[in-house]
């Protein structure tokens, strides 16, 4: 890609992505391009889709969250490292206002611009999943889809005002709820970190 295309593309993301944190993913597209100076069309020539714009705005965090879960699968304590990789997915899905419904769609729709990041990020968190089950510490009636579904559920919380104050501590409910009663009372007698 030229650099003046390189610069323009950043542009707009940068534009669309405070667009989105301000008034979530249904911001209307003709609105983005007049914030960043730039007709539809020119939009639409570099993100084809809303999916489209949302993926190329979402694709570092989404690497990002893969590889800190491939880093975590080393943790010394299982149980710590789904819990820490599920906090920072739902902090990171709650950023922009209104994705995680995307994502909820885009991870049944092969055909959506977003199921290829999802599908990755769901992976990257089951795998988290199944070492702390294969450890004894977390429940083993649940998959990565559950998990993937949890934060989505979480995320939506976090999105919605009248529920947002308590949302870290539904997050604690819930990932308490993950992990097994052993894990649980190790973690209250203090002698995980």
């Amino acid at each position: 890609m030229r650099a003046d295309a390189r610069k323009n593309r950043d542009h707009l993301l940068a534009v669309a992505g405070a667009a989105i944190s301000e008034q979530g993913v249904d911001v209307s597209l003709r609105d983005i391009a007049r914030r960043a100076d730039v007709g539809l069309a020119t939009l639409l020539r570099h993100f084809s889709t809303r999916e489209a714009l949302l993926d190329a705005l979402l694709h570092t965090s989404f690497g990002e969250l893969t590889a800190k879960a491939d880093a975590l699968e080393t943790d010394d304590s299982p149980g710590d490292a789904l819990v820490s990789w599920l906090r920072d997915c739902v902090v990171w899905t709650t950023e922009y206002r209104g994705a995680v419904v995307l994502m909820a769609a885009a991870i049944a729709d092969p055909d959506s611009a977003l199921h290829a990041s999802c599908v990755t990020l769901r992976a990257a968190g089951a795998r988290l999943l199944a070492r702390a089950q294969a450890a004894g510490v977390a429940r083993t009636d649940i998959d990565g889809d559950d998990l993937f579904a949890l934060v989505e559920a979480l995320a939506w919380i976090g999105d919605q005002r009248s529920f947002a104050p308590g949302a870290a501590h539904l997050f604690d409910v819930v990932a308490s709820a993950i992990l097994t009663s052993t894990a649980n009372s190790d973690a209250e007698g203090g002698t995980r970190s």
